[in-house]
């Protein structure tokens, strides 16, 4: 699907901008791949990597998602968009509740309108399993984020751009996550824990640009896709990662939930099972006309997808394998 198209990945210097960059040039040939940030420093930093000169359907463009009128110059003949920019560390959102929201609340209404205006055919955006339920601003405003990008499938009238929303859980050796600070902590001989029963979501960075990827290919426009993931106790990672360290208990943390959900129990009888993931279906009257059967099946009527009570959980020797690659790479 990528083969001969236009590309453009927000946030593309990010821990998923450049995974997705590099599946992406590997597998397919795109006539532009084109990496949208504002931080020209990144930008010179993924260019030694992937430089012009080697790649030549790359291109980086400085910007910002809070900028319309610099994203009408990015977007011009975009194919595909994938919408990865966001502020994301809870405490910064916290402590900057007004740049959170003018990035991941009226950048998501720039990527729709600027989408729109010019011709982009589909654009998906990441969430996140903070946004369901959410607890503290980020999961606050990427719930907001969600919701633009799904009616934005209403708002484009007589147009034919579609919109549709990833949402996972925590990515596996991701920079801010809980992986890379235990690995860091263990020279110390002490891994501080949050709370010993708190469970999450895992998934690989590779199986994340997968599942966009597949996502955005057979999107028609609407869905918020959830992929089925497994789940791991806190205390089992930090066993994985040192079990020669003690551990200290130190609370769980301001916006910081327990148990993970990626689909709440209200969206249940909105929701369809399918071989691999869910997709929560929007109230749009003209859905069922849009949606392809698929082989999906509807939930029961007090499903929730929830970490702690997820049948599939990692075993120590799956975390630890995962692990071993991370450090090799």
């Amino acid at each position: 699907m990528l083969n001969n198209k236009t590309i453009l990945i927000t946030g593309g210097t990010g821990s998923f901008g450049k995974k997705c960059t590099e599946i992406i040039l590997r597998r397919y040939k795109p006539k532009r791949l084109i990496i949208f940030s504002r931080d020209e420093l990144k930008q010179f930093e993924m260019a030694q990597d992937y430089p012009e000169t080697k790649f030549n359907s790359i291109r980086y463009f400085i910007g910002d998602v809070r900028d319309k009128e610099r994203m009408y110059r990015a977007f011009h003949n975009v194919d595909y968009v994938i919408h990865a920019a966001a502020i994301k560390q809870v405490p910064a959102a916290e402590y900057n509740p007004f740049e959170a929201v003018k990035t991941n609340i009226l950048g998501a209404q720039n990527v729709i309108n600027v989408a729109i205006d010019q011709g982009v055919k589909k654009v998906i955006a990441l969430s996140t399993d903070k946004a369901a339920n959410p607890i503290n601003l980020y999961g606050a405003t990427k719930l907001c984020s969600d919701k633009l990008f799904i009616a934005g499938n209403s708002y484009v009238g007589h147009e034919h751009t579609i919109f549709g929303v990833v949402r996972y859980g925590n990515v596996v050796g991701s920079r801010g996550s809980v992986i890379p600070f235990f690995l860091k902590c263990r020279g110390k001989g002490i891994l501080p824990i949050t709370d010993p029963r708190m469970t999450r979501f895992w998934i690989t960075m590779d199986q994340g640009v997968d599942f966009v990827l597949r996502s955005l290919e057979t999107m028609v426009g609407g869905e918020l896709f959830v992929p089925k993931l497994p789940s791991m106790n806190i205390m089992d990672l930090a066993k994985v990662i040192a079990p020669e360290c003690r551990t200290e208990i130190i609370g769980i943390r301001s916006g910081e939930k327990l148990h993970e959900v990626m689909i709440p129990k209200d969206d249940a009888r909105r929701s369809m099972e399918f071989e691999d993931h869910y997709v929560i279906q929007p109230n749009f009257r003209f859905w069922e006309r849009r949606l392809k059967d698929s082989g999906g099946k509807p939930v029961v009527d007090d499903f929730e997808y929830n970490s702690g009570m997820n049948p599939w959980v990692l075993t120590a020797g799956e975390m630890r394998e995962i692990i071993k690659s991370l450090v090799v790479q």
